[in-house]
């Protein structure tokens, strides 16, 4: 009884354990069938929503800068060369790179010695001419006189020729006497001519003394000036340079033995496109005499001169493009011939533009800006100007818009975005430090994750909190203590730590500077 008793208890237990498999078996099965013959279920999709910093276009007037690098020269510069050549005997004081010197001033003294004798032979010569010249004035005075006497002599005899003439005509003189005295009369005649002709050879004596006494002159000039060439002066007041002579060493003729140069008359040139240089012309076709200005910085500091647009090349260089304009520099200050400067001038004004990051332009010259539901737009605009960083453009309806300061590829026409908009100078520049501005984009998660990643954590946007008296000691000791914050931002945000309740977002974010 006892082995037919548990021998049901085991079949039983053995029946109710193949039950169990088989009705778990078919509860598997039936699990797959269902999930096989289901369809997929899609989970829904979210828009993704980029933040992005806006600001608004205003149009307004502005005067776009040229911007280009030149270099800077002496209007005023003198190769100091030796007009004779042998051993310099004398410098003057100054007379090294960088010193100064005064119009007239004596630079070089060369040995005169030779120059000195051929003077000296020249005057010797000079004075012989001029004894000449009063020994041919007085020859010629003396051929004048026996000229004249012999005249007056021909005159006599020709009378008494004609006196026997008449005394034979009357039967009283002879023939013998009218002879004598026509001979008388031909001797005398004959004298004239020869007095003639030493008068003649008196004015040419004359005039070879005269010419004479003009090349002795030009030759005692000559060894004046070789004389005087062995004195160098200074032809204007200004600053040596490129000296390569010393006391007692030997020059030649024409070697340059430094340079002149006038500190005081310096001017910048520099190179400008063909389109800058046009924007540089008036009404007329002429050059304006526009302000510039030539910044030297060097070392952390800027040496600044001021000057005027004066003229500008005659022709453009081969292989060179644009135009070469020259500035006169008013008050040169520290610059000198040499320094590769940047110069700056102003442009004619522009009206109606706008200025605009040069990152929110794209290279179709088009922005992206907000529409109505928050979704980005192209909209082509016109360039105007570059500045720096800037860009200045005009287009039809961008006044009032709100433009994308930066563009990234993930942008382009009908997304949608959250606009991140300063609220103020101060403000932006506070959150730029602070780390915490959401320049960027979000490219994962939800619209939700994005919002939240572009503000701290804990602070919604425009809400306000009632800080503790340590909480508030702590952020005020923080913000006093802090370098890199302007003055003016310091001040603003004690003030509002003032009141009873501040923004959360400024708690939130000064916090997490402060690392709490």
């Amino acid at each position: 009884m006892r082995f037919l008793r548990r021998s049901l208890v085991g079949l039983t237990l053995v029946s109710l354990t193949l039950a169990l498999l088989v009705w778990a078996g078919a509860l598997v099965v039936g699990a797959v069938q269902t999930r096989m013959s289901a369809e997929p279920r899609v989970p829904q999709a979210r828009e993704r929503v980029f933040a992005v910093n806006v600001l608004t276009a205003e149009e307004e007037t502005l005067t776009p800068i040229l911007t280009a690098f030149g270099e800077v020269r002496s209007r005023r510069t003198l190769q100091v060369r030796a007009a004779a050549g042998g051993r310099i005997l004398d410098l003057a004081e100054g007379f090294e790179d960088g010193g100064r010197v005064e119009a007239g001033d004596l630079l070089v003294r060369i040995d005169a010695t030779l120059p000195e004798a051929a003077l000296s032979r020249a005057r010797a010569d000079l004075s012989d001419a001029e004894a000449e010249v009063r020994d041919a004035e007085r020859g010629l005075t003396l051929a004048r006189d026996t000229l004249a006497a012999s005249e007056e002599q021909a005159d006599l005899r020709q009378r008494a020729l004609a006196r026997q003439a008449d005394l034979l005509d009357r039967g009283v003189g002879t023939a013998a006497l009218v002879e004598e005295a026509e001979l008388a009369a031909a001797s005398a005649r004959q004298s004239v001519v020869s007095a003639r002709t030493g008068l003649a050879q008196a004015e040419a004596r004359v005039d070879q003394a005269a010419t004479a006494l003009a090349r002795a002159t030009i030759a005692r000039d000559e060894a004046q000036r070789a004389v005087e060439d062995t004195e160098v002066r200074a032809e204007f007041a200004g600053t040596l340079s490129d000296v390569t002579v010393v006391e007692g060493g030997l020059v030649s003729a024409n070697e340059q033995m430094a340079q002149l140069i006038d500190p005081d008359a310096l001017e910048v040139s520099f190179r400008v496109s063909t389109a800058q240089y046009a924007r540089l012309l008036d009404e007329a076709g002429r050059l304006r005499a526009a302000p510039v200005t030539a910044a030297l910085g060097t070392g952390g500091i800027e040496i600044t001169a001021t000057g005027t647009i004066s003229r500008a090349s005659a022709a453009v260089g081969e292989g060179q493009v644009g135009r070469m304009v020259f500035a006169r520099l008013d008050a040169p200050g520290g610059l000198r011939p040499g320094d590769f400067v940047t110069v700056t001038t102003e442009e004619p004004p522009l009206e109606q533009v706008v200025r605009l990051p040069s990152g929110a332009l794209n290279a179709a010259n088009a922005v992206l800006v907000l529409d109505e539901d928050e979704r980005l737009e192209s909209l082509p605009v016109t360039l105007e100007r570059r500045q720096g960083d800037d860009v200045i453009v005009r287009g039809a309806g961008l006044a009032g818009r709100e433009v994308v300061r930066e563009r990234t590829p993930l942008l382009g026409p009908g997304i949608k975005v959250r606009p991140i908009r300063p609220v103020g100078a101060e403000e932006a520049r506070e959150v730029a430090e602070a780390g915490t501005s959401e320049a960027g984009t979000s490219e994962t998660g939800s619209p939700e994750t994005a919002a939240a990643s572009a503000r701290p954590a804990g602070a919604d946007a425009g809400e306000m909190v009632e800080l503790t008296d340590e909480r508030r000691a702590r952020i005020r000791a923080f913000i006093e203590s802090s370098a890199r914050m302007p003055d003016e931002m310091k001040t603003r945000i004690l003030a509002q730590l003032d009141q009873p309740q501040v923004p959360a977002s400024m708690v939130a974010r000064i916090e997490a500077r402060m690392g709490s």
